[in-house]
């Protein structure tokens, strides 16, 4: 059954709704993500779902978050060796068979960090916004780049940190100069968020290399730890709706390429002139074939079977 949104009757208090997720707060240091089967692209709600991607991207994101364990502190909570996450939520999501359908393997129970309001997007290759704006200035946010020949798809020789705003629901994100956000978040954090995004992106991206999947680029999400001055990786982790995922063995320059995540979506509303219009409905062999790459992206990367 896929769950377009989540229904919780005031069990627990419904602090968001984001594009994919409900928010719930659990008391006053841990709260309760809900990644729904909801589905955006150019920053608009599709009206219906991909059936289990909220639980492929849960699944995805745990496994980043242990990946990268001992590289960056995250904001999971540590749950202990003979509980489950259950048992730090009311009995009655548990034992209500209403509530506990839509939580089971879709959730995620985090602690309370002050947000840092940037998208950190790290760029490996030369892609959408990046490729167009090239094409137009040689540029890249804003960034004068030395090859003056690049071609689309390209690799970049040492990934890029290219940021952009955290926009709310409804509005859209803003490609933004890493001066301008310096502006917004202070200049030695800045930096230091720029070369922590790039070195969690070079260790994912050469893993995944590894199992036929190139990481075209990805955004992540960090918070501070305000009592320890520590940044946390936050909000999900190199899924299909934060990244762009490749097929290694396809790969080719000078070209759009294989792609396991959204993008696929994304051309096929460009491609019927859907872009950034709300109230569509992707017919189902859409819902299908990107479910299929949503699970194709899982097990290659996990080496996990999907047999939900």
């Amino acid at each position: 059954m896929a769950i377009t949104q989540t229904e919780l009757d005031g069990i627990l208090p419904l602090i968001a709704r984001g594009k994919v997720r409900d928010i719930y707060e659990v008391n006053s240091e841990v709260l309760l993500f809900v990644a729904t089967d909801r589905i955006s692209a150019y920053d608009v709600i599709m009206t219906n779902p991909i059936p289990d991607k909220g639980i492929l991207l849960t699944k995805l994101s745990e496994f980043w978050f242990n990946f990268l364990q001992n590289d960056i502190k995250n904001h999971l909570l540590p749950i202990d060796n003979n509980k489950t996450m259950w048992d730090y939520l009311p009995k009655e999501l548990s034992e209500n068979e209403k509530y506990k359908t839509q939580l089971e393997g879709r959730s995620l129970l985090v602690r309370k960090f002050k947000l840092i309001p940037l998208e950190v997007i790290v760029r490996g290759y030369i892609t959408g916004s990046a490729w167009k704006e090239y094409q137009t200035n040689g540029t890249v946010h804003s960034i004068k780049q030395d090859d003056n020949n690049m071609k689309e798809s390209q690799e970049f020789k040492i990934p890029i940190f290219t940021p952009s705003t955290k926009a709310e629901q409804g509005e859209h994100d803003e490609n933004i100069s890493i001066e301008q956000a310096s502006k917004l978040i202070g200049e030695k954090l800045c930096q230091r968020v720029g070369k922590q995004a790039i070195e969690l992106y070079t260790k994912c991206r050469d893993y995944a290399r590894t199992h036929g999947i190139i990481i075209a680029d990805t955004k992540f999400e960090f918070g501070i730890d305000e009592t320890t001055d520590e940044i946390v990786l936050v909000d999900e982790v190199l899924t299909p709706d934060s990244s762009r995922f490749w097929n290694g063995s396809l790969y080719a320059i000078g070209k759009p390429q294989d792609s396991y995540d959204k993008q696929f979506l994304r051309d096929w509303l460009t491609a019927n002139k859907l872009n950034g219009v709300d109230g569509v409905t992707m017919p189902e062999d859409i819902v299908v074939r990107t479910r299929a790459k949503y699970i194709e992206a899982y097990e290659a990367l996990t080496g996990d079977h999907w047999s939900q």
